[in-house]
Parts: C-alpha cells; sequence; structure tokens
C-alpha cells in the first residue's frame, strides 16, 4: 500500500531553505504520483521554467513562450502532514474489520503517527 496518494497534504523535509531560495518547509498537496521513478510533483514546489517553441492552434492563436510548472521531486523528500497538529508526520498502517453488505473484510488503513518530537 502506498503511503503517499494523490490529493495528500505533504511537506518538504530537505533541499535549500525557503531563505536560500529552496523549498524546505514548504506545504502542498499531492497533484500526481509517479510511482516507477519514486516521485511525487507537489503543488507550488519545486517550479522549474521550461521554453515552448512558438506553434499555432486549430483557431490560429499563438502558442509557446516561456511557462513555468512543477516538476517532480522524490518521495523521500516529502513527509506527510498529521491533520490535526499540521506538522510532518510518518505513515502507519493497521489492520481494520470493514462490514459491507453483511461481507466482514479485513483492510489495510493508513494513518498519521503522532510524532515524538516536533519536526
Amino acid at each position: 500500500m502506498a503511503k503517499i496518494k494523490k490529493g495528500d497534504l505533504v511537506q518538504v523535509i530537505s533541499g535549500r531553505s525557503q531563505a536560500r531560495g529552496g523549498d524546505r518547509g514548504k506545504q502542498g498537496k499531492v497533484l500526481e504520483v509517479l510511482v516507477a521513478e519514486n516521485r511525487v510533483v507537489v503543488e507550488g514546489v519545486n517550479f522549474v521554467t521550461k521554453h515552448v517553441r512558438v506553434g499555432q492552434t486549430q483557431r490560429g492563436s499563438k502558442t509557446g513562450g516561456i511557462e513555468t510548472h512543477e516538476a517532480p521531486i522524490h518521495v523521500s523528500n516529502v513527509a506527510i502532514v498529521d491533520p490535526e497538529t499540521k506538522k510532518p508526520t510518518r505513515v502507519g498502517f493497521r489492520t481494520e474489520q470493514v462490514t459491507k453488505d453483511g461481507v466482514t473484510k479485513t483492510v489495510r488503513v493508513r494513518y498519521a503517527k503522532k510524532s515524538g518530537k516536533d519536526l
């Protein structure tokens, strides 16, 4: 089971600090998870500029220029934010009994662990 999923609120825990122009400490929502590369795209984090060649659309409007968008970062550089304390935390799994239509099934459920120290 995946520790980080699309839509989770995560915080960047490594890299350059914000005072030095980096993204460490920023929080954002996961827009995309790239499982094969072990990377995630986080909203508002790791912006890169991309030069796009000028072209035309079907309607005749011009496209291209310099665009900025979020680039993927490694999954080990982010931590899930605990919804109660709003601080980064580790993820645990526990099994729970779920009853649906009279059938009881055991499923694994993610939960935010309590951190011993303030991160």
